[in-house]
């Protein structure tokens, strides 16, 4: 994997934490300055991302994994026909 996916997988993770953080802080100290359908709604709100946030560096991964199989495939296959074309 490349530096460029790896760099997207940590901010999705970073994003992930802090949704959660908010979301978690949103539970249990939003009473205190939020009306009750407001603080439902954050919470989904940010609970929400952050499940998309951890759930995307899986599909990432593997889509990455999908791709380097198929180009070693595309490798192996022109490896093997060059072979045979090249003898006499």
């Amino acid at each position: 994997m490349d530096g460029k996916l790896k760099k997207r997988i940590i901010m999705f993770y970073s994003a992930g934490v802090v949704n959660l953080l908010i979301g978690i802080y949103v539970l249990f100290f939003g009473r205190s300055f939020l009306p009750d359908d407001k603080i439902t709604m954050l919470i989904l709100f940010f609970l929400g991302f952050a499940a998309i946030d951890f759930w995307m560096p899986q599909m990432i991964k593997k889509k990455a994994a999908e791709e380097l199989a198929k180009q070693e495939a595309l490798r192996q296959g022109t490896g093997a026909s060059d072979s045979r074309s090249s003898a006499p």
